[in-house]
């Protein structure tokens, strides 16, 4: 009975094995992408040689780059979150609804925390970046890019890129393949949301002030020579 049972189990776990890496894997790891996006170059491409995870996911956003990319420059566990299941990646933290003023200055070299502990492995560094337009990150045997690529006035398409090459000696490797293989994709199609709500919330401010000429309720106006002014409307709730 009990091997009939063994038999069984191991038939579904192959079965379902067959159906993530054939059907389900393929999918989300290019959520939102076009063929286009999926194959364009995105910056960081040569870092992490035969990467044995390579994910290009997208949005649209209903806002402009700089209205997209303050959001981005503030992510980080112990910053402003991940905009994504807080209770998950933030320890319960609720992930900032404002633009954070004295998280908007990164340069390369910038610590971008994954988690309490930081280090070369569990977290990521700016690597290079261009305000506005796109951001490099990298960690051991990974790095994440971002992408922001205008459509037209009112609209930006936002495409970002993680690569891992997996280290299968690694003592932690089963971690790494549960929160890579089953944690990454919730987790940032959840973020992709989320910094598309703030943004949009953004865009809609500066829309009401071009049309009535009067400004919005504003949580907090960051100013900076090279991002131009964006505001957070007070009240926005989190993704």
């Amino acid at each position: 009975m009990f091997k009939k049972i063994g038999l069984g189990l191991a038939i579904l776990g192959g079965a379902s094995l067959g159906v993530y890496l054939r059907f389900i894997r393929p999918w989300q790891l290019r959520w939102g992408a076009t063929d286009e996006e999926v194959a364009r170059a995105m910056p960081g491409d040569d870092v992490v040689k035969r990467p044995t995870f390579n994910a290009t996911r997208a949005i649209t956003i209903r806002a402009r780059p700089e209205e997209i990319w303050p959001w981005i420059v503030q992510i980080g566990f112990g910053r402003a979150g991940f905009y994504s299941y807080d209770l998950l990646d933030n320890l319960g933290k609720p992930s900032a609804d404002r633009i954070i003023l004295e998280l908007q200055q990164i340069e390369v070299g910038t610590w971008i925390p994954m988690s309490g502990k930081v280090t070369e492995e569990t977290a990521f560094r700016v690597m290079a970046f261009e305000p506005n337009q796109w951001m490099l990150w990298k960690k051991a045997a990974s790095t994440w890019a971002w992408k922001l690529i205008s459509i037209d006035e009112e609209h930006t398409r936002l495409i970002i890129r993680l690569k891992c090459h997996y280290r299968w000696a690694r003592p932690t490797i089963l971690t790494d393949l549960i929160l890579m293989e089953i944690g990454d994709f919730p987790m940032m199609r959840k973020c992709l949301l989320g910094i598309e709500q703030r943004a949009e919330m953004l865009a809609a401010e500066r829309t009401r002030e071009a049309a009535t000429g009067q400004p919005g309720i504003s949580d907090v106006v960051v100013s900076d020579g090279d991002r131009g002014e964006v505001t957070a409307n007070k009240g926005a709730g989190n993704a």
